[in-house]
């Protein structure tokens, strides 16, 4: 995985020899029924920054909680 940009502010993302170098979330949402984009699928990437601007835009907190072992 290497050349990932971030959908919202279209910053690539930091990579060495192949490995991206810094965090970010990846949403990938197939759309059903009930939906205006049912059998749509969506992706995008979301880097740290702009994942914490969005939360802190949030009307309702994120539940947060230490994580016991990483991965």
């Amino acid at each position: 995985m290497n050349k990932i940009r971030c959908n919202h502010c279209a910053r690539r993302l930091e990579s060495k020899n192949g490995i991206v170098r810094e965090d970010f979330i990846k949403v990938q949402k197939s759309w059903g029924y009930f939906s205006k984009k049912d059998g749509i699928t969506q992706e995008f990437v979301i880097c740290e920054q702009c994942a914490q601007k969005l939360v802190e835009s949030f009307l309702i907190p994120v539940k947060e909680y230490q994580t016991k072992e990483l991965i």
